[in-house]
């Protein structure tokens, strides 16, 4: 039973109402009791102290709610049996009861994915089907999507999904619409977490220090993004695999053409999962994309565009399409990987800068300009020492991804150190007499390094 951030950040249980203690000192008593064990982890003298509160004063207070999760999840992961499902059913009715005893803290789409991941870890003791739990899910996608924001829950709603697929009672159409569906949902998660993020970041690289509240914020939206970004979409696509290659979606669409050639979601969606898997030298990835260019211009048909064409209109058209400045910060990024795979670094560079002023929580960029550096050390300079010196421009560059995204810190601090391992040593510096002095990088690069102080 999760809580709104603005609630997991402070302090749930701290005092009690009053005007509830003259009314009922046993519910009082027994909440202080049972509030007390919960905190103290002694779950199973927590129970009946609990249970009294539940069943008497079900509006007293929002700790019957939270803390009873424990309890009964305690109780659950230590039970077997008819007992263990009793308690199972239990947490389902409390989930329920929280719903309507405080509403305006327990949204719908919340409760209903907490009872379909419950009742999807204890399948087997419950006896649920596949076709059963994904209904659950389902409900809650149909209901409240808003608030199906659980990143497990995200996961397993389409993996059950492809299960039902393999044994034949959804058909491929379906898989993959759900697959768009619950990508959409974490794109805007992921959106709307990453909004949130850039203001922190922006504040800090101002030379701003966050409050101990901001800073529980940052770490929160970036462990969601990551784990949505990271561990659930990776782990749908590989879910999905080779149900999804190009030898699989090229009849399906070339079937469903004609039914859907007006329909821009489908044709969206079609196009964005071939380009994915790899079909773009396919004859029908140009046949969507220039039927969805005619029908819906979009900022993704003119990036594909260009793609196919290499032509400069529609690179321009690709960003005064994208309102959306995130979109257009990951059409930017996009751009820049594939200047950067052809070695058109100068290029490549810009577009990832570009990027990082609408998406500033996102260290990527930084990573991928310092591999550029890395790679060019050898034809950026104009001796074998001030050919090395690159590395430390690299190096400082790798070390940019890790100060703005925590989520790179491991990846950023491995790559500075490899790149300083590569430039001149201090023996090197020693001999060549230059410490402290700022050596000027040339071609592409343009830029200046200090050499260190020995």
């Amino acid at each position: 039973m999760k809580t709104r951030i603005t609630i997991i950040l402070a302090a749930v249980f701290v005092g009690f109402n009053i005007s509830f203690a003259q009314q009922d000192e046993e519910c009082m008593n027994n909440l202080s009791i049972f509030d007390s064990y919960v905190k103290t982890k002694k779950y199973d003298d927590a129970y009946e102290p609990w249970k009294i509160v539940r069943n008497k004063c079900p509006k007293f207070n929002r700790a019957i709610y939270a803390h009873g999760e424990k309890i009964l999840t305690h109780k659950i992961e230590n039970t077997t049996g008819a007992e263990q499902v009793a308690h199972i059913n239990d947490l389902m009715l409390l989930y329920d009861q929280s719903r309507v005893n405080f509403p305006s803290k327990y949204d719908e789409g919340e409760i209903l994915v907490d009872k379909a991941n419950l009742a999807y870890k204890y399948r087997k003791e419950l006896g649920k089907s596949d076709e059963q739990l994904f209904n659950m899910f389902d409900t809650a996608y149909v209901k409240d999507v808003k608030n199906f924001t659980n990143a497990k829950g995200l996961y397993t709603y389409f993996s059950l999904m492809v299960d039902l697929f393999d044994a034949g009672s959804k058909p491929a159409q379906q898989m993959f619409d759900k697959y768009d569906d619950v990508t959409e949902v974490i794109e805007n998660i992921v959106g709307d977490n990453t909004l949130k993020l850039n203001k922190l970041v922006e504040k800090e690289e101002a030379g701003g220090k966050l409050s101990s509240r901001e800073g529980k914020l940052k770490n929160y939206y970036e462990a969601n993004i990551k784990a949505l970004e990271e561990q659930v979409v990776p782990s749908m696509d590989k879910k999905l695999g080779d149900r999804a290659n190009c030898e699989v979606l090229i009849p399906l669409y070339e079937k469903n053409y004609e039914a859907n050639k007006t329909d821009g979601v489908w044709l969206q969606r079609a196009m964005n999962r071939m380009y994915a898997k790899g079909c773009k030298e396919e004859p029908l990835f140009l046949k969507l994309v220039q039927q969805k260019n005619s029908i819906e211009p979009s900022a993704d048909t003119a990036y594909y565009l260009y793609l196919l064409t290499n032509e400069q209109k529609y690179f321009n058209q690709t960003l005064e399409l994208e309102p959306d400045p995130l979109k257009k910060a990951k059409l930017y990024k996009k751009l820049a990987n594939e200047l950067k795979k052809k070695g058109s670094y100068s290029q490549a560079r810009q577009y990832y800068m570009e990027s990082m002023k609408l998406n500033p929580s996102d260290g990527s960029p930084y990573l991928a300009i310092s591999a550029m550096y890395a790679n060019s050390a050898n034809n950026c300079g104009d001796s074998n020492f001030n050919k090395r010196a690159v590395f430390w421009l690299a190096a400082l560059e790798a070390e940019k991804a890790g100060r703005v995204d925590s989520r790179l810190k491991s990846a950023a601090a491995k790559s500075a150190a490899s790149y300083r391992a590569s430039a001149p040593s201090k023996s090197d510096i020693f001999t060549e007499g230059n410490a402290g002095q700022t050596i000027k990088i040339g071609c592409w690069i343009g830029r200046s390094v200090t050499v260190p102080n020995i």
